[in-house]
This record gives C-alpha cells, structure tokens and sequence, in this order.
C-alpha cells in the first residue's frame, strides 16, 4: 500500500514541480555562496535537501542592499 502510494505521487506532476523549484532556489543560492565566498554554507546548501526552504532563508539573509541612486 505504501508502495503504491510512493509511486502515485512520482508519477505526479507535483513531485516534478517540487523537483524544479528545489534545484533552481538551490542553484542561485549556491551561486551567491560561491561568489560571497561562504564555504560553510555553500557545503550546507549541497547536502541538505530542503525542497527550497533553506537557500530561501539563505539568500533573505544575505542579500545585499540596493543603494539609492539620485
């Protein structure tokens, strides 16, 4: 039963979305970690599969400010 179940939900549209949306918060989170040179999270970010959750939270932590222009 639990089997049929795993496999109903690969085959749906949603896991492939989840999928998606994991790898490109997590590809431009990385990005900012490499260039920011913050090793610690960059190898955090690699192994820890959060379906989007922490590179978010990493990159709203991050980010830089914008500077007024005049």
């Amino acid at each position: 039963m639990v089997y049929e179940s795993l496999i109903a939900f690969i085959n749906s549209p949603w896991f492939y979305l989840i999928i998606i949306w994991d790898a490109v918060w997590r590809g431009i989170a990385l990005w900012e970690a490499g260039r920011n040179k913050h090793l610690t999270w960059f190898v955090f970010l690699f192994i820890v599969s959060s379906i989007g959750i922490l590179p978010i939270v990493y990159l709203i932590i991050h980010r830089k400010k914008k500077s007024k222009r005049r």
